[in-house]
């Protein structure tokens, strides 16, 4: 199948950097968000990113603006009945994601690609929600959108290959790099990810080492860009906590369980980078 028209729904950080890839690359991406107040701050998101982008010399104003051209905003889900593929990038919640399929299912032109960039929930739970099963996916894109090249592509056992094949070559269309993952509760990066973070945790806790030293020693003995509590300060340690609940529900295991010190920090707001306070002090917010 051809993809010409890309559907976006949510135009959040991970919704706006979804949008703005996809209009960068040739497809006209209509951006869909509850209300005009939140479509208008996506939106203005995805403009100061690609201005950033023409500041560093890695985008053209020309091509700026022919991006601009191809993007669309909107708040009614009818308006996405033409596009051959739409991803789902709302809140993480499965009932909130479950009755939004429902709905589009009955606007969107059957032959469509239904695609969610859930990190955490299976792609099976969303896909029975509609009457396309066969041609839904998970298309996990990695934060921030435009600058991380790889998307976690996901089939189900209702998958059909058509579709898999078209989300595969779509995501290369992007310029990214697409790695086919099985159907379980954080894919394979989070898989791997979250039990790493949640152990960090856990010897901090114990007493193993400090915040800055538990960082220090995973930086330069193992070569990774940050640190653990540096990396949940910016992903959120509420949303580490909501996808290692998760992740824990599906598969019972200990090396999924928050530790306490986690689940008391979110308690009291200190969130990371988002609330000013996490491991860090990021400065009044």
């Amino acid at each position: 199948m051809r993809i010409k028209t890309v559907g976006v729904l949510g135009c959040g950080l991970m919704g706006a950097g979804i949008a703005e890839v996809c209009a960068k690359s040739g497809y006209d991406t209509i951006v869909r968000e509850l209300s005009e107040s939140l479509l208008e701050k996506g939106l203005e998101r995805i403009h100061r990113s690609l201005d950033k982008a023409v500041e560093k010399g890695k985008l053209e104003e020309e091509e700026r603006e022919k991006a601009l051209g191809r993007l669309t905003g909107t708040i009614a889900l009818a308006d996405l009945a033409e596009c051959d593929v739409v991803i789902e990038a709302i809140v993480e919640n499965l009932e909130e994601k479950r009755k939004t399929f429902e709905t589009l299912d009955s606007e969107v032109q059957r032959t469509a690609i239904f695609a969610s960039n859930t990190s955490s929930l299976t792609i099976t739970q969303l896909a029975v929600a509609t009457q396309r099963p066969d041609r839904f996916v998970g298309l996990h894109f990695f934060n921030p959108v435009p600058v991380m090249k790889l998307v976690e592509v996901v089939r189900t056992i209702l998958t059909d290959d058509e579709a898999y094949d078209a989300a595969f070559e779509f995501c290369r269309s992007l310029g990214k790099e697409p790695i086919a993952c099985k159907d379980n509760s954080g894919f394979i990066v989070n898989r791997l990810l979250v039990p790493y973070l949640l152990d960090a945790i856990r010897a901090l806790e114990e007493g193993v080492g400090s915040v800055e030293d538990i960082d220090k020693g995973m930086k330069l003995g193992t070569g990774y860009p940050m640190g653990p509590f540096t990396l949940l300060d910016f992903v959120g340690l509420d949303t580490t906590l909501y996808i290692a609940e998760i992740m824990f529900d599906e598969y019972r295991e200990k090396r999924f369980a928050p530790p306490p010190l986690l689940k008391q920090m979110v308690t009291a707001g200190r969130l990371g980078r988002k609330s000013g306070r996490g491991f860090y002090d990021h400065g009044d917010r």
